[in-house]
């Protein structure tokens, strides 16, 4: 019963992006697992992130009774995988958000933000959980420097 939180979530949290996984590697006897999700930015094209986070096994589950929910923990790395095509992307200090999947039953999400540094010609991606209440301060960062790469706007810049 591999990522059973993620089951009952998807009909309650529409995601903007979609996720593929790559990869999957145990951790433990307890059916705990690390994996690798591929999601690309779909406003900018070029650009793929790769996720990792924690999915709890079946047997943890048990244990632990919390039954509903996965760790706030995840790391990200953007890379350019292509040429670069910005569509309408938001530019202000707030970014907008490119992917979402929920990590408990309700309450908490994964997200991924996308910010633009325009002085530094640069964008940010922000790995981080949301959650209702307990905001959590576990994050990852990753950035896809534009400077130097042939880059078009089809939106704002």
């Amino acid at each position: 019963m591999k990522r059973l939180a993620l089951a009952f979530c998807l009909a309650a949290a529409a995601t903007p992006s979609m996720a593929r996984e790559v990869g999957e590697v145990g951790v433990d006897w307890l059916g705990n697992d690390i994996i690798i999700d591929a999601i690309s930015d779909p406003k900018v094209a070029g650009v793929t992130c790769h996720i990792a986070y924690f999915d709890r096994g079946l047997i943890d589950r048990f244990q632990k009774g919390n039954w509903f929910e996965d760790p706030s923990n995840s790391s990200i790395a953007c890379r350019q995988t292509g040429k670069i095509v910005i569509g309408d992307i938001e530019t202000g200090k707030g970014g907008e958000e490119v992917f979402r999947e929920g990590r408990s039953l309700i309450w908490k999400q994964l997200v991924v933000n996308r910010i633009y540094d325009k002085e530094n010609n640069t964008l940010i991606y922000l790995s981080h959980s949301r959650q209702v209440q307990d905001g959590s301060a576990k994050m990852a960062i990753s950035t896809v420097p534009l400077w130097g790469q042939e880059v078009e706007w089809t939106g704002k810049k």
